[in-house]
């Protein structure tokens, strides 16, 4: 990752399936007046071609053992470990790897750091 994408933003979750991506970002180009939901993004990405859809974050429930996360597109319960997210109306069902420790690869940051530079 280059420093301008460094500058641009910071992961905080990295979740992996064998089909997508799901990415926690916060913004560190925008000014301190800036909308939460602008600050803070989760992302949804293909592995096939690396396309990149928001998703609409609705609520948040957090304990020391489980985060959950509700969004408008689905539902996502994780731990340290392991997570799962289900696609609204149970569409369809992904087993995650919480790899938020480990380095996230080029081409995803890369790809969402191009869709940062098109806003």
């Amino acid at each position: 990752m280059n420093t301008l994408s460094t500058y641009l933003f910071e992961c905080l979750y990295f979740l992996e399936s064998e089909e997508l991506y799901l990415l926690e970002i916060k913004r560190n180009d925008l000014n301190e007046y800036a909308a939460v939901a602008e600050k803070f993004q989760w992302l949804r990405i293909e592995k096939a071609n690396l396309e990149i859809a928001k998703l609409s974050f609705r609520a948040m429930d957090s304990s020391k053992e489980v985060e959950e996360r509700f969004f408008e597109e689905g539902f996502l319960k994780f731990t340290t470990a392991t997570g799962t997210y289900i696609e609204k109306y149970n569409s369809a069902q992904h087993s995650l790897i919480n790899n938020s420790q480990q380095e996230i690869p080029a081409a995803v940051l890369d790809s969402v750091y191009s869709m940062l530079q098109k806003k």
